[in-house]
């Protein structure tokens, strides 16, 4: 078997070293890959680019010699690591988390397309959020932005509704007099899961002006990618929004809905389309490259 290999590759013009190098930049392209799909902030991929284009530059200085230069690159390309992981130290939780459960093929599969949510429910939700604003009642929202999020990400996963968003649902769910005042609502397209769900608290250190319910936004957005929550808070009836570990305050009700309809919007899921495209055209162009070239027709005399 192993000479039919090596017979092989001599009639293609290749040996074991030219494969072995191959191998070598696959697997080190299928990694970057691999990063890519992880993080989803563009900001961040930006980051992850330039890290990748030192790589490359280092692995180019070492191989034409220049000593130097390769030392300096090699000191900003582990540098430039310590920095990332610790800025996308959610990412890589969730990395070794799927790791561990198994589920690391799972990164490789093509997400579910998000359900835009229709104006009319963005209109309930925001006009619930101003009225328990007025009256300062707390409350959390929990708005799946695509695929539904794993209740192993949940402290609690709370009790299960799987009702019609409206304003007077969401209004009463929060009152102080009911049983699921206290913790966040699921809201999946355009119904309400579960209410009363317990979310992780986020370990950042945070301002002592941001209560529970921040801390609990930031927690889950920092664990999961796909959600975005909006915080009503208790004392001063401000309103947030929070985003992969990011809290947006204070904001309007008017404000509040311009956001969640751009995240919701069309052009979103076209972008997000598109990004999951690039797996499969990657794929394909590697098929294509190794796909044996058909031979030239021969002329007619």
């Amino acid at each position: 078997m192993g000479s039919q290999l090596t017979q092989w590759l001599i009639s293609l013009g290749w040996n074991w070293s030219l494969l072995l190098r191959v191998i070598d930049v696959g697997l080190v392209l299928l990694l970057a890959y691999l990063i890519l799909v992880i993080i989803g902030e563009r900001r961040t991929l930006w980051m992850v680019r330039g890290l990748i284009v030192m790589m490359l530059a280092s692995a180019l200085s070492s191989a034409l010699g220049l000593r130097f230069l390769s030392f300096v690159l090699e000191k900003l390309v582990i540098g430039a690591a310590v920095a990332l992981a610790l800025i996308l130290q959610s990412e890589f939780r969730r990395l070794l988390e799927q790791l561990g459960r198994g589920e690391i093929w799972q990164l490789f599969r093509p997400a579910a397309e998000a359900v835009p949510k229709p104006d009319s429910v963005i209109d309930e939700i925001v006009d619930a959020v101003k009225e328990l604003s007025q009256n300062r009642t707390g409350a959390l929202l929990i708005l799946e932005t695509d695929r539904p999020i794993d209740e192993r990400d949940f402290s609690v996963p709370g009790v299960r509704l799987n009702a019609e968003v409206s304003k007077e649902l969401l209004q009463t769910i929060f009152q102080t007099t009911t049983l699921l005042h206290d913790g966040a609502v699921l809201i999946r397209g355009s119904r309400v899961i579960a209410a009363g769900v317990i979310l992780p608290i986020s370990e950042r250190t945070a301002s002592r002006q941001l209560g529970t319910r921040h801390r609990a936004a930031m927690g889950i957005t920092e664990r999961v990618e796909n959600c975005a929550c909006v915080v009503v808070s208790e004392e001063t009836g401000s309103i947030s929004l929070a985003e992969q570990g990011t809290l947006h305050r204070p904001l309007t009700s008017n404000k509040l809905r311009e956001m969640l309809r751009e995240r919701f919007s069309p052009s979103v899921e076209r972008e997000a389309a598109l990004g999951r495209q690039f797996g499969t055209r990657t794929l394909a162009w590697i098929a294509r490259l190794f796909q044996p070239k058909p031979s030239a027709p021969r002329e007619k005399k």
